[in-house]
C-alpha cells in the first residue's frame, strides 16, 4: 500500500513542480497560484516549484517505506 501511496504523492510533486516550472495555464493550477498569490505575490511559482519538491521527497520516503502513510 505504501507503493501505491508514495506514487500518487510523488505525481503531486511532480504536478506541483512542473506548474511553478512552467507557469502552467491548467485550470487546477491557475486556482492554487490564485490562492497563493495572496501571500506570496509575484514569487508564487518559485514556492511552487520549492514545495513540489518537498513533497516529491517525501513521496519517496513513504515509497521505500521510511515514513508509514
Amino acid at each position: 500500500m505504501n507503493e501505491l501511496w508514495g506514487i500518487l504523492i510523488i505525481v503531486a510533486g511532480v504536478f506541483l513542480f512542473l506548474g511553478g516550472r512552467l507557469k502552467s495555464k491548467f485550470v487546477i493550477y491557475r486556482l492554487l497560484a490564485a490562492r497563493s498569490r495572496l501571500l506570496w505575490g509575484d514569487n508564487v511559482h518559485k514556492f511552487y516549484q520549492v514545495a513540489g519538491v518537498m513533497v516529491i521527497v517525501f513521496g519517496i520516503l513513504v515509497l521505500v517505506g521510511c515514513i508509514r502513510v
